[in-house]
């Protein structure tokens, strides 16, 4: 469960991300968060990350209310998500197994899992043949699936996804939500920020829309086609 209860974030500069929004998502969710660029969708994940902390309100991310939560405590609390990004983050000088198989050396895993749970994870996602491939050898729609493999390789029970078909072509991207809906048939609570109305139209989930800080409308996407 995820919850913002009254944040608001605003920045040393002085520029207000958020204000004052409240919004749930439950356990096993899909939500698609929506918006024009500079609405507050980064900041908006950030906050759940820890990667920023809220100047005002509490946040609560299963059982943690993130303004207690201690600098030691977030990357334990990282631990439940995984993250994918629109430009990838993968290590070009790792094989496709080495870098879904790095995400679980960081948290402890022993080899003998790791041996175990890589090729199924890579099997998921269609990788299975490209495990011993570089980066630069896959497309842009390969690379991302990889990055999905190394999101989901320590079981999260939450996926954030930022404008991961962004750099994919239109096709690919029914491609990559329909694995992520796959994902979250399984119980994985899904968040993704996206800008392409086409696919938040295509696959029927609730849709959050962030307008300069704050939450505009909160739907499901058959009333948003009503």
């Amino acid at each position: 469960m995820i919850e913002f209860e009254n944040v608001s974030k605003t920045y040393p500069n002085g520029t207000e991300a958020l204000r004052n929004i409240s919004v749930k998502v439950d356990d096993g969710e899909f939500v698609f968060i929506v918006g024009q660029s500079g609405a507050g969708k980064s900041t908006f994940l950030k906050l759940i990350t820890c990667e920023e902390r809220p100047t005002s309100g509490e946040i609560i991310v299963g059982t943690k209310k993130l303004t207690e939560l201690r600098r030691g405590e977030v990357p334990y609390l990282r631990r439940i998500m995984g993250m994918v990004f629109q430009d990838f983050r993968l290590i070009n000088k790792m094989t496709v197994y080495e870098n879904v198989a790095f995400a679980m050396h960081v948290v402890g895993a022993s080899s003998r899992d790791i041996k175990k749970r890589v090729p199924y994870i890579l099997s998921l996602v269609n990788l299975e043949e490209k495990a011993q491939c570089h980066p630069r050898e896959l497309s842009g729609g390969e690379q991302q699936r990889v990055g999905l493999a190394r999101a989901l390789v320590n079981s999260p029970k939450i996926l954030i996804a930022d404008e991961p078909t962004g750099n994919v072509d239109p096709a690919l991207s029914f491609e990559i939500v329909d694995l992520l809906t796959q994902i979250n048939s399984r119980g994985t609570t899904v968040l993704m920020v996206t800008h392409e109305h086409s696919l938040v139209k295509h696959f029927q989930k609730r849709v959050v829309e962030i307008n300069d800080g704050t939450i505009v409308s909160d739907v499901c996407n058959w009333e948003v086609d009503a």
